[in-house]
C-alpha cells in the first residue's frame, strides 16, 4: 500500500494505482478528456493535469503512478489556468453546434467547457471543414467534431481487435479515419458502434432514422408495429434520469402506444422462435452428423465480422435469422393472413441496442418474396428521442402490457439481452428435447457473468457437449482462430460482438467515462435481465403457448420448409475492404 496527499488529504492506495484513480477514491474529481480505464490511458489531451511537489511542469494524473510520500496539488491557479489553456485550443478547431448536435446534453467537451466558464474562444484560427461520412446504414462520422482524444481508436483496437480507424495525417492535418480515408462502409468495420460508446463528443453516432418512423406512423394508410428487444427495457429509463439498470417494461410499452405505434410487441417472443429452430438444428447437428461447433448468429456485428475475417468457416453459422428479423418475418407472413392485413401496408419498427441491426435489416437476404422482414431499426437512444419529441412525461407513465396475441414471452427470450443468455436459453429447450422429459434445471450460471470467454461441460441424454460463450470480437477472434486450425473442443458456441453482449451494445445510452470508471454499468443492466427472467412464469422458449400457437397453425415445427423460407437465411464471405 502506498500513502500519498492530495489537496491536503492524505490517502491510502494498492501500488500500481494512478493519481487519477487515487483522487477519486477520496472524492477529488480530476478533469479528464482522453482517458477510458483500461483501454486509453495515455495522457494526450492534457486536461488531467496535477502539481506534483519536487517535480518541474505538470503532471498527467492518468498515467502518473502513485509514490510513497507523494504530494498532489490539484486545483492550483497554474493547473486551472493551464486545463483552460488546453480547453480552449481544442475548441479553437471544433464546430461548436451544440444545441443542434446529436449529443447535446450528454457531450464531455460541453460538460468541461460548462464547468470552466468558456464563454469566449481565444485562439480562434483557421478551421477544417470535412465532409461528413454517412455511406455506412448504420454510423455517420463527422470529424469536424472530433478532438483526437483516440479514445475510439483504442476501443476497436484493444477490445475489438478489428483496428478500422487509426490516425492518419500530421500536424494540424491529424484526423482519425480509416485506411486510405475510405468511408466506413468501405472498410473493415464491423458497425458494432462500440467507438459510438466511447467517443465524448458527437464525432461518431448512429445514422438517424426517427424521422422515417414519424413518416410512417402519420401515414394513415400503413399498418406500423414496432418491437422492443430485452436490452431495451433495463436502459431506456436512463435517459430520463431513471437509475442504470431500472427496468421500464412497462413504461416503454405505455410511451410506444402513445406514441402512435398500431401494435406494441416483445422481441422476447421472436427470441422465443429462434430458440425453437436454433435448438432444434443444433440436436440435428449433434445426432446427424452436421457441421460443429455450431455458432449463433444473432449478432450482426459478429456475422460481419466472420464473413469478412474468416469466409471459410460460414458452414459453422447456425442458419437461423436473428430473433427481430424472424418476428418481423412472422408479422408480415402469419400475423398479416391471421387478422386480414395487406403485407405490403405493415411496416415493422425495431427497437434495438445494436447499431448493426441496421445494417441486418438492409441485407439483402432479409427479405422474403421481395418484402423485407424489418422496415427501420432505432436505437435506444432513438426512442427516448422519439419519446421527448412526443412530449410523453416518461417517468409519470403507468405502465402498459405488450399487445396479443404475439406479446406473450418466456424469462428464456429476456436473457438475450446479456452475454451467455442464448446459450443458456437454447440449452434449456435442447436439453430437454434430448432428454425426453421435463427437467427442472432452468439456470445454468457456468455461462453468467462478464468473463470474455467462459464454458461449460453438458451430459445431456448420455452425450458429453461442451459449450462456449464469448463476448467482444477480440475474443471471438480467439474461438474462431481455433476453429480455423481444427482445434475446437466445443459443440456449440455464442458469439456477441459487444462485450457484454447486447446490454451494452453500440445503440445504448452512453456513459461518460468518469461513470464507466464508477459504476459497473454492464452489472446493473445484466441483473435487472436477470429478474426479469426470475420473475417469469414461463422460464423456458418451448412452453410459450405463443410458440404452440405458431407452429400448430402455421410452421408446422422446427425446421420445416416454411420455417425455413420465413425463419432462417445464409451467409456469404465478403472481402475485408470494400
Amino acid at each position: 500500500m502506498i500513502n500519498l496527499t492530495i489537496d491536503g488529504k492524505n490517502v491510502t492506495v494498492e501500488e500500481g494505482t494512478s493519481v487519477l484513480e487515487a483522487a477519486r477514491s477520496i472524492g477529488i474529481d480530476i478533469p479528464t478528456l482522453c482517458f477510458l480505464k483500461d483501454i486509453n490511458e495515455v495522457g494526450d489531451c492534457r486536461m488531467c493535469i496535477v502539481e506534483i511537489e519536487g517535480r518541474r511542469g505538470f503532471s498527467t494524473s492518468c498515467i502518473t503512478k502513485v509514490e510513497e510520500g507523494m504530494v498532489v496539488k490539484t486545483n492550483t491557479k497554474e493547473v486551472n489556468e493551464a486545463r483552460r489553456t488546453v480547453l480552449d485550443l481544442i475548441l479553437s478547431n471544433h464546430h461548436r453546434d451544440c444545441l443542434t448536435c446529436i449529443r447535446n446534453g450528454n457531450c464531455e467537451l460541453q460538460t468541461l467547457a460548462q464547468k470552466f466558464n468558456i464563454q469566449n474562444v481565444e485562439y480562434e484560427g483557421e478551421k477544417i471543414d470535412y465532409p461528413i461520412d454517412d455511406k455506412s446504414p448504420s454510423i455517420v462520422r463527422d470529424s469536424n467534431k472530433c478532438i483526437l482524444c483516440r479514445r475510439c481508436v483504442a476501443t476497436c483496437k484493444k477490445v475489438q481487435n478489428i483496428g478500422a480507424i487509426e490516425t492518419i495525417g500530421r500536424g494540424f492535418t491529424s484526423k482519425i479515419s480509416t485506411i486510405e480515408d475510405c468511408s466506413l462502409a468501405d472498410s473493415n468495420c464491423t458497425f458494432c458502434g462500440q467507438c459510438i460508446e466511447a467517443c465524448p463528443t458527437g464525432a461518431l453516432h448512429e445514422k438517424d432514422n426517427t424521422e422515417d418512423v414519424w413518416k410512417a406512423i402519420y401515414d394513415k394508410d400503413k399498418y406500423v408495429v414496432v418491437q422492443t428487444a430485452p436490452a431495451i427495457r433495463v436502459a431506456i429509463g436512463e435517459e430520463f434520469g431513471m437509475p442504470i439498470g431500472t427496468n421500464a417494461t412497462g413504461k416503454m410499452v405505455t410511451a410506444l402506444k402513445t406514441m402512435g405505434f398500431d401494435k406494441v410487441f416483445d422481441t422476447n417472443t421472436g427470441a422465443d422462435l429462434t430458440i425453437m429452430e436454433e435448438a432444434n438444428e443444433f440436436i440435428e447437428r449433434v445426432t446427424q452428423g452436421g457441421v460443429l461447433p455450431m455458432i449463433t448468429s444473432c449478432s450482426p456485428g459478429w456475422i460481419r465480422f466472420c464473413e469478412k475475417n474468416f469466409p471459410d468457416q460460414l458452414s459453422h453459422l447456425s442458419s437461423c435469422k436473428s430473433p427481430h428479423q424472424m418476428f418481423g418475418a412472422v408479422l408480415k407472413s402469419y400475423y398479416a393472413e391471421k387478422f386480414g392485413i395487406d403485407r405490403e401496408k405493415i411496416v415493422t419498427v425495431s427497437v434495438m441496442p445494436c447499431i448493426a441491426k441496421k445494417y441486418e435489416c438492409s441485407r439483402p437476404e432479409m427479405e422474403v418474396d421481395g418484402v423485407r422482414d424489418v422496415d427501420f431499426v432505432i436505437t435506444t437512444r432513438e426512442l427516448a428521442r422519439m419519446i421527448k419529441q412526443a412530449n410523453i412525461d416518461f417517468v409519470e407513465l403507468e405502465d402498459g402490457k405488450f399487445d396479443d396475441p404475439m406479446g406473450e414471452a418466456s424469462g428464456a427470450g429476456a436473457i438475450f439481452g446479456t452475454t451467455g443468455g442464448v446459450m443458456e436459453a437454447a440449452v434449456r429447450t435442447a436439453v430437454e428435447t434430448l432428454e425426453g422429459k421435463s427437467v427442472e434445471q432452468v439456470e445454468y450460471k457456468e455461462v453468467r457473468g462478464e468473463k470474455g470467454i467462459k464454458e461449460a461441460n453438458l451430459t445431456v441424454a448420455g452425450k458429453e457437449i461442451k459449450i462456449a460463450v464469448a463476448s467482444g470480437l477480440a475474443n471471438a477472434r480467439k474461438i474462431m482462430e481455433q476453429i480455423e486450425k481444427g482445434e475446437s473442443p466445443y459443440h456449440f458456441i455464442e458469439i456477441m460482438a459487444c462485450p457484454g453482449g447486447c446490454i451494452m451494445g453500440g445503440g445504448q445510452p452512453i456513459k461518460s467515462s468518469k461513470t464507466r470508471m464508477s459504476v459497473d454499468v454492464a452489472g446493473l443492466r445484466r441483473a435487472a435481465i436477470y429478474s426479469i427472467d426470475e420473475a417469469s412464469v414461463i422460464r423456458k422458449s418451448h412452453e410459450n403457448p405463443v410458440m404452440k400457437m405458431l407452429y400448430d397453425e402455421y410452421f408446422e415445427k422446427p425446421g420445416s420448409h416454411k420455417a425455413h423460407k420465413y425463419l432462417h437465411t445464409e451467409y456469404s464471405g465478403k472481402p475485408l475492404y470494400e
